[in-house]
């Protein structure tokens, strides 16, 4: 029989690879195997669970007199691990050499791909040589060959390869992206996110840490998370796609002042951050939003999206039983709710948006695959108020229990600036725009600028009149949402394996 050298319990879906192990002289005259005249081992590799959802591949040696045994305990497991059909064989790889900290080739290489060898997966690797490479990229390739497409990178890396993933699978269809009622078709090809970038939010939010090798261990034992994506149109012209931060104010003001400031590093979101406070600039314009009324959750309650998320599950069933009575044809007919006003920030979120500096994100109680948004609008206050609003962001509080803000569950909505409304003349837009520059130039200042940027996902989008719609679950990723409880290395479930050793 297997001996081992210590209790050790590891589900089949953990196992990361079964090797033949050479024993050396020195191993075999060590401790009890010294009584064995010539010991045959195996090692197995697995997925070892540490706090703070943090993965690590450990390993445990089996020894056996027996060669003839030995082989076939080796053979059974890896009979054993063909059995997992979810495990990705052949992946298409994308590195951004040049996001964050110019890390990503490194990390891949000295992080990833061992692991990826380890588990037997076969990758092509493109490294990206300028903006939108990755994307037209995946227009060409065969992409049918490949269990999953892996962006090496930060959210914008992500959103790339989102775009192009997304976008070849329309074409393929023939659907019209520029049609904001066209229902997309789902991907089902996976995507990994190694994070490599300044910002990491999306790996974040559906993993629990950012961190590659945690990361590439997912992808390797084949987990599916699927995700909702949102898109942007303006006069039924396709802008982009979303699936955590769409924000117009603050967050968008923070990302166009930070962009003109990117020799500073990740920095500049810091110090871009503190000017817009100090700025307190406020829009105005015109919100309407269908409410999300298939949901079973609400941007209020307590329930957060976990791995497995019955909310998830069920609101899908729930919106897929009504498209089914109504059709897609009478949604206009649907209830619209419309809100005018001035605001200091409109977000809107798919997900948590939780990060290393805020652990709830911006809306705690967000889904992941749900099919609705939590719309967020803060209203022009005081910035004293608007403060105390960031800084529940950081702790514990109800961020949403202020008087100057409102959150809606939505699936779609549409926003106008107080701008676009007006219509007026061109003279007068030129000089409105001249003195919302003037404005920026000058800080402290708290008049009214004209228009915002939208932040769609960590990129700049300048359109003062957007659509945007809720697609549930049109995408997957290799991850698994964030387990409720990351128990220690040694908790792990039973299961077939682990009566085998």
């Amino acid at each position: 029989s297997c001996v081992y050298t210590e209790n050790c319990f590891i589900p089949t879906s953990e196992i990361i690879a079964v090797e033949e192990t050479e024993l050396n002289k020195k191993q075999r005259n060590t401790g009890k195997w010294q009584k064995m005249a010539k010991p045959h081992a195996f090692t197995v590799y697995y997925v070892k669970k540490a706090r703070n959802h943090r993965w690590r591949c450990s390993d445990v040696t089996f020894w056996c007199v027996d060669e003839h045994l030995c082989n076939q305990w080796i053979q059974a497991l890896k009979e054993l691990l063909e059995m997992q059909k979810s495990r990705p064989k052949q992946l298409l790889v994308y590195i951004n050499p040049y996001g964050g900290k110019r890390q990503g080739k490194r990390i891949y290489e000295q992080k990833v791909a061992p692991l990826f060898s380890l588990a037997s997966i076969s990758t092509d690797v493109v490294v990206t040589e300028h903006a939108n490479h990755a994307k037209d990229n995946l227009f060409e390739v065969n992409i049918n060959k490949y269990d999953g497409v892996v962006c090496v990178g930060g959210d914008g890396m992500f959103s790339e390869v989102m775009h192009g993933l997304i976008g070849r699978m329309q074409k393929d269809s023939g659907i019209d992206q520029n049609n904001p009622k066209a229902p997309l078709v789902q991907c089902n090809i996976r995507i990994g996110i190694i994070p490599a970038g300044s910002t990491d939010c999306i790996c974040y939010s559906t993993v629990g840490i950012s961190d590659p090798v945690t990361s590439a261990l997912h992808i390797i034992v084949g987990d599916c998370q699927p995700l909702d994506v949102s898109s942007i149109h303006h006069n039924n012209t396709f802008l982009k796609y979303y699936v955590s931060l769409l924000g117009y104010g603050f967050y968008g003001d923070i990302l166009k002042d930070s962009e003109k400031k990117r020799w500073m590093g990740p920095m500049r979101y810091d110090y871009s951050g503190f000017k817009t406070f100090l700025s307190h600039h406020y829009y105005e314009g015109t919100i309407s939003f269908q409410p999300a009324k298939h949901t079973r959750g609400s941007p209020r309650d307590k329930d957060g999206c976990r791995t497995g998320c019955y909310i998830c599950k069920r609101s899908e069933q729930q919106l897929a039983e009504q498209q089914k009575e109504s059709g897609l044809k009478h949604e206009e007919d649907e209830e619209w709710k419309v809100i005018k006003g001035k605001f200091l920030a409109i977000n809107a979120v798919n997900m948590s948006c939780a990060c290393p500096r805020s652990p709830k994100g911006l809306s705690p109680a967000a889904h992941l695959a749900d099919g609705s948004a939590d719309l967020i609008l803060v209203r022009k206050c005081s910035r004293f108020d608007f403060l105390r609003y960031l800084v529940r962001h950081t702790n514990q509080d109800d961020q949403f229990d202020f008087s100057f803000v409102d959150v809606h569950r939505v699936k779609s909505f549409q926003f106008t600036s107080k701008l676009s409304e007006d219509n007026e003349s061109n003279v007068t837009d030129i000089g409105k725009k001249r003195f919302g520059q003037f404005c920026r130039d000058h800080p402290v200042c708290c008049c009214n600028i004209a228009n915002s940027t939208w932040n769609c996902d960590g990129e700049t989008l300048d359109s003062s009149a957007i659509e945007v719609r809720v697609h549930c679950q049109l995408m997957k990723l290799f991850a698994r949402g964030i387990e409720e409880n990351c128990k220690d290395e040694a908790a792990y479930s039973q299961s077939s394996v682990e009566q085998l050793l």
